[in-house]
């Protein structure tokens, strides 16, 4: 029996259940959906009862999805706790690096290194009701109480500080500022930002939801296939 047109094929809905990503067809293009959810899985394995996104995933996939010729876009729905700063700032890099139009939508929380996965798109939006937490670099753990774990620290912060500022319009100043505040968190440091807050700043480009999402994609697909004169 031939499968329907318009069903989806056993191969992406695997991917949907497995992956939480599928291709949609549209009149517009092929967009390819992703989520980023929960901790960011790293070379340390996570206990089953946690959400992860795992990077070895992640990366590939992203790679695959640059170069098939059936994908015109990508979307990514990111709700976000944190998780490994390198592999996350891995996934980031990726992103940001890629030709294919892509848009980002922060539901719930971006927190931590989901900052960096955020903006990494070339267009990044925020629901209103959404936050962003920032905060220092930090390690749960033993932690060797030595200068160059102090210099690790700074400059894997500094690494994330500057991505983050090449990527949007946040300044790095501001970005430290909102990093090393007190009185934001309790028992921490760092800062939480809203919805209209993370736009106001700079830090997001735009607030909105699914639809303006898939339009501001749809748009930069058109200009992508649009010959230029």
């Amino acid at each position: 029996m031939e499968n329907d047109s318009n069903s989806m094929p056993i191969k992406e809905m695997d991917q949907t259940l497995e992956l939480g990503s599928g291709l949609v067809r549209t009149q517009y293009g092929n967009i390819y959906i992703l989520t980023i959810i929960g901790q960011i899985e790293g070379h340390q394995v996570l206990p089953e009862t946690v959400k992860t996104t795992k990077y070895e995933h992640l990366m590939p996939l992203l790679a695959q999805i640059e170069e098939s010729e059936q994908v015109d876009g990508l979307l990514l729905l990111l709700n976000t706790v944190g998780g490994d700063i390198e592999a996350g700032l891995a996934i980031a890099e990726l992103i940001s690096g890629m030709r294919t139009p892509t848009t980002s939508l922060v539901l719930g929380g971006g927190h931590s290194i989901g900052v960096p996965l955020a903006v990494a798109a070339k267009c990044c939006m925020i629901a209103p009701t959404a936050g962003m937490t920032i905060h220092p670099v930090r390690m749960n753990g033993t932690v060797v109480g030595a200068p160059a774990t102090f210099q690790y620290f700074n400059r894997i912060q500094s690494q994330i500080v500057d991505f983050v500022a090449e990527n949007s319009h946040i300044s790095k100043k501001r970005f430290t500022e909102f990093m090393m505040a007190t009185g934001e968190l309790a028992t921490d440091v760092g800062t939480v930002l809203y919805g209209k807050q993370a736009v106001d700043c700079g830090l997001i480009q735009k607030l909105g939801s699914l639809s303006e999402a898939l339009d501001s994609l749809h748009e930069m697909i058109r200009q992508k296939n649009t010959p230029s004169e």
